[in-house]
C-alpha cells in the first residue's frame, strides 16, 4: 500500500477505536499516528514526545496493526517497566482489537516475550536441574505422577512460609498454560520462585534440554515468532540487539516506549560485576558437579581478594594496576583450564549440574577478558562494596574490610545502540519526557543518533490535551536553604504546612528511602491525615489505597516517580523533596561527565543535569493525569529557582502556572481541599 493509503487507513482505524471505546478525538494522538506511519514508510527513526493523556499506546499500536497486514515480519514493542508491559498486553491491546475486530480483514496476534527467569522451568521442576539454593524448598520433589512427594525425614507438610510457597508453586505449575510468574496470584517470594526457575545463564538451551519442546520460555518465543506484534522489555531488546542471541524473532519495526529509560536500561543490561564470592561460588559448583580440581580457582580467588584489598570505592583512576591485572589474569586462566577439563563427552547425557558450573565459569572468563582490555574498549572499571538496606535504618554502608566487587560498564552505549539497534530496522522512541525545552539533542546523542555517519531521524512533540497553566501550579520553595544531607527541619515544616493546607491527597516523592521513612515517621506524629509509606505494603496495594482514599498521603522513592497514575482529588498535591540528580559519587556518571568535559562540553549539564531534568519531569507528571485534574506541584529544593541551571531544568517541565509565593500555594491548596 502507498504512503497515503497507509496513513488514511491508520487514521480511520484510530477514529473507529476511539469512538468504540468511548473516548474523544485528540489532535496529538492523530499527529502521533501520522508521525509513526511516516517513520515506518520512510525508514527514518522517530523520537516522539507525547505528553500525559495523549493516548500514545493506541497511537503507535494502530500503525503497527496496519503494517502487520502487509509485512511478513513482526513488529516489536519494548517497555522499561513490567507495569506498562502488563497494561499494554492486559488492557490496551484487548480493548483495541475488540474495537477493531469488525473492520480488520484478519485477526491480529500479539505475543508477550519475557526473560527465561520469568517462567517455570519444567526440567528443574522434574528434578533434572539441581538447585544451588539451600532451604526448605529442597524438602520437596515430584513423584512419577508429578504430585508433590516428601523426601525421607520430612514432616507431613511444610512447616515454613517458604516450604508452603514451594508446594503451592509446584501444584500451580501442573495447571498453568504459560508458566508465567505474573499469572500466579497471589505471588511468591523470589527465594521460592528460584526453586522452579532458571536464569538465562543456567538454562540448558533448546539444543540440549530434553524438555525443550515443552519449555514455557521456548513456547513463548515460538509464539512470538508467529505473532504480528511482540511485546517485550528493554533488556530483552538489548540482548537481542547486542549479543546476537535469538531471544526475539527477526523484526523490522520496533517501538520503544518509556524511551527516556532506554540508555540506562541498556547500560544496566551490559554492566558486569566480578567478585571473590562469584569465583568461590564457581569453584564450589564446579567441584560439586564435575570431577575437575578447583584448587587453581580457589588460589585465584585469594589472589583477587588480595589485589583489591584496601582499594577505595569508586573509579579506578588509572584503570587496573599491575597487581590487579595479574590477579584477574590468574582468575581467567584458572577458569579457562576448568572449562577445558569439564567438557562433557560427545555422547554424554544432559547434566544440569555440569551446565550450571560451566555457565558460571564462562561468565567469569568473559568478565575477566573484558576487564583486561577495558581501556582500549572505552569501558569504565570501578570498585564497590555493596552495603545493605534495613527498614527503619536505611542504607548501611559496607565495612571497608569487605571484599570489593569490580564493576565494568561502557563509557557510552551510543555506538552499541547505533550498530545493534538502529542499523537494520526502523525505531520509534516515545515517552512523555524525551525533549528538554524543544530540543531532542541530549536524548539523541545518548542513543547514538548524533555525529558522523549517524542514521537519519526526526523529532516531534505532539503535545498534551491538558491545559497545564489552568490545571496546575508549580510552587518552588525558593526561601529554603540549599538541601544538605537528609531532609532539613525547614523542609519538613514546609511539607507539613502544604499537606495541612491540602487536607491530605498528597504524593510525596523523595530522593532516598531513608528520607521518605523519616518524613513519614515524624509527620505521622504531627499530622492527623493518614500517611502511607513505601515498604508498608506491596506497591500495588499502597497505590490502590492512596487512590481509593482522597485524603490519604503516600510517601515513596524513585519507583513512585514514574509508576503512579492516580486521577482525581486523591492526588491534588505532589511534593518533591529535591532535584533528582544522580549520586555525585556514581563512578559511571563521573566518568561520563569527565569524557564530555575533555571533548570541550559541559559535563554537568550533559550528564547530571540532563538526567535530573528527565526524572524531575517524570515526577512532576504524576499530578495531572486527566483533563479534570487540578493540583499543585511543590518542589522543596530552592536550587530550581535560584541556581544557574534552574532554567535548564524547568524547560523540561510542563508549563504550569509558576510561583515562589508560599501564601499563594497554600491558598490554592486550601481551595482544592474544599474544607
Amino acid at each position: 500500500m502507498d504512503d497515503t493509503e497507509f496513513s488514511q487507513q491508520a487514521l480511520e482505524l484510530l477514529d473507529r477505536a476511539v469512538e468504540a471505546m468511548g473516548g474523544q478525538r485528540r489532535d496529538g494522538q492523530h499527529e502521533m499516528v501520522r508521525r509513526v506511519v511516516d517513520a515506518i514508510e520512510s525508514g527514518d527513526h522517530l523520537l516522539v514526545q507525547a505528553g500525559t493523556g495523549t493516548g500514545k499506546s493506541l497511537a503507535y499500536l494502530i500503525p503497527l496493526i496496519v503494517n502487520a497486514l502487509t509485512s511478513d515480519k513482526p513488529a516489536v514493542v519494548a517497555t522499561a517497566t513490567l507495569a506498562l508491559q502488563a497494561q499494554i498486553v492486559g488492557r490496551d491491546v484487548p480493548r483495541l482489537l475488540a474495537a477493531l475486530e469488525p473492520v480488520l480483514p484478519r485477526a491480529i496476534d500479539v505475543a508477550l516475550v519475557k526473560g527465561r527467569s520469568n517462567y517455570v522451568c519444567k526440567q528443574k521442576l522434574g528434578g533434572g536441574f539441581p538447585s544451588e539454593d539451600t532451604g526448605e524448598g529442597a524438602l520437596f520433589t515430584l513423584g512419577e505422577d508429578s504430585s508433590v512427594t516428601h523426601l525421607p525425614g520430612a514432616t507431613t507438610g511444610p512447616t515454613s512460609a517458604l516450604g508452603r510457597e514451594v508446594v503451592r508453586l509446584r501444584e500451580w505449575a501442573q495447571d498453568t498454560e504459560t508458566g508465567d510468574r505474573d499469572e500466579l496470584i497471589p505471588g511468591v517470594t523470589d527465594k521460592a520462585w528460584r526453586q522452579v526457575s532458571v536464569t538465562s545463564m543456567e538454562c540448558l538451551g533448546a539444543q540440549k534440554c530434553p524438555l525443550a519442546t515443552e519449555c514455557f520460555s521456548e513456547l513463548a518465543r515460538a509464539r512470538g515468532a508467529e505473532a504480528d506484534i511482540v511485546v517485550t522489555n528493554h533488556a530483552m531488546l538489548a540482548i537481542s540487539a547486542f549479543e546476537g542471541i535469538a531471544v526475539l524473532p527477526d523484526y523490522d519495526v520496533v517501538v520503544v516506549d518509556e524511551a527516556h529509560e532506554l540508555q540506562d536500561r541498556v547500560t544496566g543490561a551490559v554492566t558486569g560485576q566480578l567478585s571473590v564470592q562469584m569465583v568461590q561460588a564457581a569453584a564450589s559448583s564446579t567441584r560439586k558437579h564435575t570431577a575437575v580440581s578447583v584448587d587453581a580457582i580457589h588460589a585465584s580467588a585469594a589472589a583477587l581478594d588480595l589485589a583489591f584489598a584496601g582499594t577505595a570505592e569508586g573509579l579506578l583512576p588509572n584503570g587496573l594496576n599491575q597487581t590487579q591485572s595479574q590477579a584477574i589474569e590468574q582468575v581467567r586462566d584458572a577458569v579457562r583450564a576448568a572449562l577445558s577439563d569439564s567438557k562433557p563427552e560427545g555422547n554424554a547425557a544432559v547434566d544440569g549440574g555440569r551446565s550450571i558450573a560451566r555457565a558460571r565459569l564462562n561468565l567469569i572468563f568473559d568478565l575477566c577478558e573484558r576487564m583486561l582490555v577495558a581501556a582500549e574498549a572505552r569501558e569504565v572499571v570501578w570498585a564497590s562494596r555493596p552495603g545493605s538496606f534495613t527498614p527503619g535504618k536505611g542504607y548501611q554502608k559496607a565495612d571497608d574490610g569487605e571484599p570489593a566487587v569490580i564493576n565494568i560498564a561502557p563509557l557510552s552505549v551510543a555506538m552499541k545502540l547505533r550498530e545493534g539497534l538502529f542499523a537494520d530496522r526502523t525505531v520509534v522512541l516515545t515517552s512523555a519526557t524525551l525533549a528538554i525545552g524543544e530540543s531532542f539533542q541530549a536524548t539523541a546523542g545518548g542513543l547514538g543518533l548524533l555525529g558522523p555517519n549517524a542514521p537519519a531521524w526526526t523529532g516531534a512533540d505532539v503535545g498534551s490535551p491538558f491545559d497545564y497553566p489552568k490545571q496546575g501550579m508549580l510552587y518552588v520553595a525558593a526561601h529554603l536553604q540549599k538541601p544538605g544531607f537528609g531532609m532539613s527541619s525547614e523542609q519538613l515544616d514546609e511539607l507539613a504546612a502544604l499537606i495541612t493546607a491540602a487536607g491530605g491527597g498528597t504524593l510525596a516523592l523523595f530522593s532516598s528511602r531513608r528520607a521518605a521513612e523519616d518524613a513519614a515517621e515524624k509527620l505521622r506524629k504531627k499530622l492527623s491525615v493518614k500517611i502511607l509509606c513505601q515498604g508498608d505494603s506491596s506497591m500495588a496495594g499502597l497505590i490502590k489505597e492512596f487512590a481509593d482514599e482522597p485524603d490519604t498521603c503516600l510517601f515513596g522513592t524513585m519507583s513512585l516517580w514514574q509508576g503512579v497514575d492516580v486521577q482525581g482529588a486523591s492526588c491534588r498535591l505532589v511534593v518533591i523533596d529535591r532535584i533528582p540528580f544522580p549520586r555525585p559519587d556514581d563512578p559511571l556518571v563521573t566518568a561520563r561527565a569527565r569524557a564530555v568535559a575533555q571533548s570541550g562540553g559541559d559535563g554537568f549539564i550533559a550528564i547530571s543535569a540532563t538526567h535530573a531534568a528527565v526524572r524531575l519531569a517524570q515526577g512532576v507528571g504524576r499530578l495531572i493525569r486527566s483533563s479534570a485534574d487540578r493540583g499543585v506541584v511543590a518542589v522543596l529544593d530552592s536550587r530550581l529557582a535560584n541556581a544557574s541551571y534552574g532554567g535548564f531544568l524547568r524547560a523540561a517541565l510542563p508549563p504550569f502556572w509558576a510561583t515562589k509565593d508560599r501564601a499563594v500555594a497554600l491558598a490554592a491548596l486550601k481551595r482544592l481541599s474544599g474544607k
